[in-house]
């Protein structure tokens, strides 16, 4: 008996080896004919109008809190109108407005959101509007970018420069995405005692206080012209 199962075994392990390609060929073919079908080519950006996709936006600021952390906050509320051309990235222009009244103190004491809304900081009953206007964009790369512009804050308007970067874009997907899309990253700072707020500003040579130095980065898609004949809406 042990013999005759000897002898079996190398039979089993031969079948085995036999089906075994084609069991890895089935399964080949069952998981290519459930991926999901290859994307579309899409169509570039046209130039045209387009506006901020607040659902995919974001504007923080960062500051020094008595040089023990970088205290990190942003704007709930804001808005942006662009005028965009792929094909002439340079003769870009935008202008954003935020709220003032939007900013986000996470588990602040009541006290400080009083303060910093206040006249010793934005004072946004008197100045609610805070508004950035390109002026000139000046490519630096292939998508890089140093965008000029002003600032209006604080019943202040001063210059202040932007780094930026083209993250791409596309002409719309059909049945899902109706319009146009594209998207930037920038990044820039500013000293908040140019604008007139200087309470709390640190000593030269300590860093007990709030920071004067805001360091503000951005992330924004902004849809544009419509795609023709493509149903659905915009994820």
């Amino acid at each position: 008996m042990k013999v005759k199962a000897m002898r079996r075994v190398p039979g089993l392990i031969v079948g085995g080896a036999l089906a075994l390609p084609s069991i890895v060929s089935g399964s080949a073919s069952a998981a290519e004919s459930a991926a999901p079908p290859a994307m579309p080519a899409l169509a570039a950006a046209p130039a045209g109008q387009y506006q901020l996709d607040k659902s995919h936006a974001s504007l923080l600021l960062r500051v020094s809190h008595l040089g023990f952390s970088t205290y990190t906050t942003r704007f709930s509320r804001f808005d942006a109108q662009l005028t965009f051309d792929p094909a002439k990235p340079a003769a870009a222009r935008v202008v954003t407005t935020i709220d003032a009244k939007s900013l986000e103190l996470d588990d602040a004491p009541p006290q400080c959101d009083g303060i910093v809304q206040g006249p010793q900081f934005l004072d946004s009953a008197k100045f609610p509007k805070i508004v950035f206007r390109s002026q000139s964009v000046r490519m630096t790369g292939e998508k890089s970018m140093e965008i000029s512009g002003t600032l209006d804050l604080h019943g202040v308007t001063r210059p202040i420069v932007l780094t930026g970067t083209f993250n791409g874009g596309y002409a719309g997907m059909p049945n899902m995405d109706p319009h146009a899309r594209v998207g930037f990253s920038a990044h820039g700072s500013f000293k908040r005692s140019d604008f007139g707020m200087t309470s709390y500003v640190p000593a030269p040579g300590t860093t007990m206080g709030v920071g004067d130095l805001i360091d503000v980065s951005i992330e924004a898609e902004f849809t544009g012209p419509a795609l023709a004949d493509a149903g659905g809406t915009a994820h």
